[in-house]
């Protein structure tokens, strides 16, 4: 009896070429329209739209802000960043553990058009202007959002202090693709035996260039520094 030949095919492969054709659909669409787009990316209860709330108020005197809010479901975040005065838009997954390019072109043409979502209405935030900055709020999870490129100018990511020093040891991908990482909820390390300089060894041994920055969500603690940061990197952004 012959074997008969076994056909292999890389559904990963095929579904990473896709996503790569639309990640460049998204960074055609934000240099065309002038908009920074910023992929936030943590674990749940890291701290994301907390930090995200202080750095619309920081940043909006300068900065047209919108915010796309990625859920499993829900529109809590949503309704919260909207009520700082940002355009948010809630774009449900439907059981999908992160953004891919597709769903954030999709949330970019829905604000550019100036499509008000429920979670818009019930905070009464309507867009007066086109957004310049644009930050899209990944699903909460440190693996599948490291994986796919959404076409951000920026990948951002949040470590929170009660998660441990460790982290970058369990989750290197998320460590070596992002740019910038902010180390949240600082205030609390000496009750978590968090040590901030034992983590920065890990994630220099991962990402030497990276800067990290830590800070605190609910004290503001650390964000001048990374708001002027970021202001530098947005502007740069623009001139590019």
């Amino acid at each position: 009896m012959t074997d008969k030949q076994i056909d292999i095919i890389d559904v990963r492969a095929g579904a990473e070429e896709e996503n790569e054709k639309f990640a460049v659909q998204v960074r055609s669409f934000c240099h065309g329209h002038g908009i920074y787009l910023v992929n936030l990316m943590a674990s749940p209860g890291a701290g994301k739209t907390t930090v995200l709330c202080r750095l619309i108020d920081m940043l909006s005197d300068e900065f047209e802000i919108a915010v796309i809010e990625a859920d499993v479901d829900a529109d809590v975040d949503a309704r919260t960043v909207a009520a700082h005065g940002a355009a948010a838009i809630q774009l449900h997954t439907g059981g999908s553990c992160h953004m891919d390019a597709q769903m954030t072109l999709e949330g970019l043409r829905a604000l550019e058009a100036g499509a008000e979502t429920g979670a818009d209405r019930a905070a009464g935030s309507s867009r007066a202007e086109r957004p310049k900055l644009v930050f899209l709020e990944n699903i909460g999870n440190l693996v599948c959002p490291a994986e796919f490129d959404v076409g951000a100018d920026l990948k951002l990511m949040i470590l929170s202090v009660p998660e441990g020093d460790d982290k970058p040891l369990k989750y290197p991908l998320m460590f070596t693709v992002s740019e910038c990482l902010l180390i949240n909820k600082i205030d609390t390390s000496e009750i978590f035996d968090f040590d901030p300089e034992r983590c920065k060894k890990h994630v220099a041994e991962l990402n030497p260039q990276m800067p990290v920055f830590p800070v605190s969500g609910k004290s503001g603690e650390g964000l001048d520094e990374f708001a002027r940061w970021l202001k530098e990197h947005i502007h740069e952004g623009y001139r590019a």
